[in-house]
């Protein structure tokens, strides 16, 4: 049942263009035969007639000449009518039977893009129609639907990923938080300081979560969305207001900073630009090393305007470089960091992307890592 139905749409096409086909050929008989009717008639017409009265023999008979002539006259159109008649029929009954016939073979290549899309679900992305022996426009339907499927299958093992990667993020406080509740209600002698311990590991692991959330709902709006707010922007102003932030940390690492931050204006939203920095300066601010250092360059060219943040750190292999901008990654390693969740560079290339720009990564000599961003100018 589930087959007839599948191929119902293919077949009510091969059947519009059987009676297309059918009708059109149809339509050009008829005017043949009438244009054949038409020539036959004003020739018979033009022939001169035979005065009334005047006797012909015909098979030893002897008729009016008046007479003969307009019988020959209508039995030549007779004629010509029975057989245009006859060779209508012949002329719409072959066309019917040929279009129907050729008509298959033209729409196999849609039956097999119908077949592929039947059978294809979550589990089974990975089939392709692949290449037609046609070239015509079916291929290129063929072609651009395995490109979509191929789009389609990408975004579905990312989804996949992240959701994985989104749970065990969120699992991770959700057990502690259960472990030290557990614990401490089981001890029946706890005493305020381990409950005020408690309270504070509690606090932490929440605390992390609600970060989780927050950069969970900060990239899901910013990534594929547009822009809200579109205004000029100085990123060396958006430099120095994402730095309070993290000022203070850095200055507990003992990290060197130096800033070179020229006026560089970009059209945008100033609160993902500012977010874009900030996550820029924490990232190079917690992956750094003890006494290491930050620098942070800010710079109009002529097509675009560069926000570059270089700092030392671990080695990290060029080869996972690019890694780092997906989901929960960090220097390359899924999931093994003790701070962050791992997706502040999603969110950088996510908004850098809302603007128009593009964001690139490379590691630094003697470990570290630089990150540019470029944006359009104002």
């Amino acid at each position: 049942m589930s087959r007839a139905a599948g191929l119902t749409p293919v077949r009510s096409l091969r059947a519009r263009i059987t009676l297309l086909a059918t009708l059109l050929a149809a339509g050009v008989s008829l005017i043949l035969l009438w244009l054949a009717w038409t020539l036959v008639s004003d020739s018979v017409a033009a022939v001169p007639r035979m005065p009334g009265g005047v006797p012909v023999e015909v098979d030893g008979v002897y008729v009016d000449g008046s007479v003969l002539a307009e019988h020959l006259r209508e039995h030549a159109l007779d004629k010509v009518l029975l057989a245009g008649a006859v060779a209508f029929c012949c002329v719409v009954v072959a066309t019917a039977v040929l279009a129907w016939t050729l008509t298959s073979r033209v729409l196999l290549p849609l039956r097999e893009i119908t077949g592929t899309a039947r059978r294809l679900s979550v589990e089974s992305m990975g089939e392709r129609i692949g290449e037609l022996n046609s070239k015509d426009e079916l291929a290129e339907l063929a072609r651009t639907f395995d490109a979509m499927l191929d789009r389609l299958q990408a975004a579905f093992e990312a989804q996949r990923h992240f959701v994985a990667n989104a749970s065990h993020e969120l699992r991770t406080p959700l057990s502690v938080i259960r472990t030290e509740l557990d614990v401490t209600l089981s001890d029946e002698n706890a005493d305020e300081a381990e409950l005020r311990r408690m309270a504070a590991v509690v606090r932490d692991a929440t605390e992390r979560a609600e970060r989780l959330v927050g950069s969970l709902l900060l990239l899901a709006r910013t990534d594929g969305a547009g822009l809200v707010m579109n205004e000029p922007v100085d990123l060396a102003a958006v430099v120095e207001s994402a730095w309070r932030a993290a000022r203070a940390e850095a200055a507990n690492r003992a990290l060197r900073t130096e800033f070179h931050t020229a006026p560089a204006l970009v059209p945008g939203d100033p609160a993902l630009l500012e977010r874009v920095a900030g996550n820029l300066l924490e990232n190079a601010v917690r992956h750094n090393v003890d006494g290491g250092w930050i620098e942070v360059l800010t710079q109009s060219g002529p097509h675009d305007s560069v926000l570059r943040v270089r700092s030392s750190g671990g080695l990290i292999d060029p080869a996972t470089v690019s890694e780092l901008f997906e989901p929960f990654r960090r220097a390359g390693v899924a999931r093994t960091a003790r701070s962050g969740a791992g997706l502040g560079l999603s969110i950088v290339r996510a908004a850098v992307e809302a603007h128009g720009g593009s964001v690139a990564a490379e590691p630094v000599v003697g470990g570290g890592l630089s990150v540019t961003v470029r944006l359009p100018r104002a």
